[in-house]
């Protein structure tokens, strides 16, 4: 068998040919249309175009049949025409016999019956006596009257249930009803205008069509009893509608003055439906395990993503940069802990304390850094409502108890009184007064000890002479009232001292003549061997 690339046959018995010049493979036709009547036709080549010899005589079996002379009675017997050609398909059109075939088939059977055609055979139903309720009069007499009802539907004894609020619709016209929602500003449902739309409402059924599908097929007069009515919509009544429990709870002026026309009820009065909002729960705190502040804690109470408690800004903005310093002592009883000294750092911004230990030579004790900034709590404060150390709690003498620990406060500095005095009303008289008479004390030496060391110390008397010069030559400078605060503010340990490029940095934003040549022999007798200036003696000589 030659395969044939050209055309692409497969290589299937029937369908490749040894003369590759053919290209037609398809059957003839075998049926045809003649003056619009369908005829059969003899086909009389196969597939590729072969002519069939069996369906036609050739041309020298014509040539034969046209030169042959008859014969007589005994001549030749003549063969039988070839019979007609007929399709599979039209010999076999609309026959369905199979024993031909060797399948034996049941009996037949009865065809099964179809509801539908037998309902179909059953006789019409009689009518009914007409009643003599004229409905065309109602619809004259009541065409655009509707009773109108405002109603409540309280779900919320079931899993995320709430109570909601309808309208209900009562048309006199032809005693239907249609329920509508009651939609609110922002409520979180979609629009939709009705609940049911207008229809007749049955209240009772009969006994075989408490089953009957109400969802898919309507309701007929068959399977209704009785049908809701005018009478049956009553204020401070409620009612069942598909299976919803409606409440009514008030109506409109013409329904009032229907209801007392037609059934003679005078008062219809409007009932109260609101619910009272229960009572606030009071929310308890944990109790305070002593990590952190209160209130940071506590925000982990109040929502899943805890926040950061909000800040007064104003007091930040105006209290920004003021700090309160005082000079405190360690109430202990290791001897040890007498001579230590701390220094208190109040943050008037944000009512911080921190503590800073100057660090002392050779006292086995090594400084720095004691307390970080945070809030202070009072002793015998709850912790429900913590009472924190305020300005007014920082006097000469005063206690302050830091987690356990009691400091006693001996000293401050001259800003310190100067902002109590301002703010007087945040201090007792009390504490007022312990400050103005340790800075007066401090201030005013003794004349017998100025005197004597004087004498002793030359370079005194001298410092002291200078001082009075320089007040004298600059009693109206601009930086008399900030400098002494803005050495402090660098002075984080309050010793007194300040780097010199920082000193000279300082000087330089306060414009403080630093070229003068009495300010330079100031500054070289405050001058300290390690590269430090003690600003407090330079600062007497800018302050009256």
């Amino acid at each position: 068998m030659v395969s044939n690339p050209v055309h692409g046959l497969p290589l299937l018995p029937g369908t490749s040919f040894k003369d590759f010049t053919k290209t037609a493979f398809h059957r003839s036709q075998t049926l045809g249309y003649r003056n619009g009547y369908a005829i059969v036709r003899r086909p009389t080549v196969g597939i590729g175009g072969d002519r069939l010899q069996f369906n036609q005589l050739s041309q020298a079996e014509l040539d034969e049949l046209a030169n042959k002379a008859p014969v007589l009675t005994y001549g030749q017997p003549k063969q039988a025409p070839p019979a007609d050609f007929i399709p599979a398909h039209v010999a076999f059109d609309k026959k369905v016999f199979l024993e031909s075939q060797g399948i034996e088939l049941n009996p037949p059977e009865k065809m099964a019956l179809d509801p539908y055609t037998e309902l179909r055979k059953q006789p019409l139903r009689k009518y009914v006596t007409p009643s003599d309720f004229d409905q065309l009069k109602q619809f004259l007499t009541f065409d655009k009257q509707v009773l109108r009802f405002y109603a409540i539907w309280d779900d919320t004894d079931s899993m995320y249930g709430e109570c909601r609020t309808y309208v209900i619709h009562y048309y006199l016209m032809d005693d239907t009803v249609e329920i509508r929602e009651v939609h609110e500003r922002n409520d979180g449902r979609d629009p939709f205008p009705l609940l049911m739309n207008r229809q007749r409402i049955p209240k009772v059924l009969v006994e075989n069509a408490k089953n009957f599908p109400q969802c898919v097929l309507e309701i007929s007069d068959q399977e209704v009893l009785e049908w809701y009515t005018a009478k049956d919509f009553i204020v401070g009544k409620s009612l069942t509608i598909l299976g919803r429990t409606f409440f009514i709870y008030d109506c409109d002026p013409f329904t009032r003055r229907y209801y007392k026309e037609k059934f003679g009820i005078a008062d219809l009065p409007r009932i109260d439906v609101s619910k009272q909002e229960p009572p606030p729960v009071k929310q308890e705190l944990p109790p305070y395990n002593g990590y952190g502040l209160v209130e940071d804690s506590a925000q982990n109470c109040f929502s899943l993503i805890p926040k950061a408690p909000k800040k007064d800004i104003i007091k930040m903005l105006v209290n920004d940069n003021k700090v309160l310093r005082y000079l405190a002592a360690l109430e202990s009883p290791i001897p040890e802990d007498k001579d230590r000294r701390f220094v208190f750092s109040y943050f008037l911004a944000t009512d911080m304390i921190s503590i800073f230990e100057p660090p002392v030579r050779n006292s086995g004790i090594i400084g720095g850094k004691y307390l970080g900034r945070t809030k202070v709590v009072k002793p015998y404060s709850t912790v429900d409502n913590p009472i924190y150390y305020g300005p007014g709690d920082f006097f000469i003498g005063a206690v302050i108890e830091v987690f356990g620990h009691r400091f006693i406060i001996l000293d401050t500095d001259e800003y310190v009184l100067k902002y109590m005095e301002s703010n007087a009303a945040q201090y007792s008289p009390e504490a007022l007064a312990s400050i103005q008479n340790h800075v007066r004390k401090r201030e005013a030496p003794a004349p017998e000890l100025e005197s004597k060391q004087t004498e002793k110390d030359p370079g005194v008397q001298e410092l002291e002479a200078l001082i009075d010069t320089i007040q004298k030559q600059l009693k109206d400078h601009s930086c008399k009232e900030n400098i002494r605060e803005a050495f402090q503010i660098y002075d984080k340990e309050a010793s007194g001292y300040v780097d010199r490029e920082m000193f000279f940095k300082i000087c330089e934003s306060l414009n403080v003549p630093i070229d003068d040549s009495l300010v330079k022999e100031l500054i070289r007798i405050c001058s300290h061997g390690e590269g430090k200036i003690n600003y407090y003696n330079f600062v007497r000589a800018f302050s009256n």
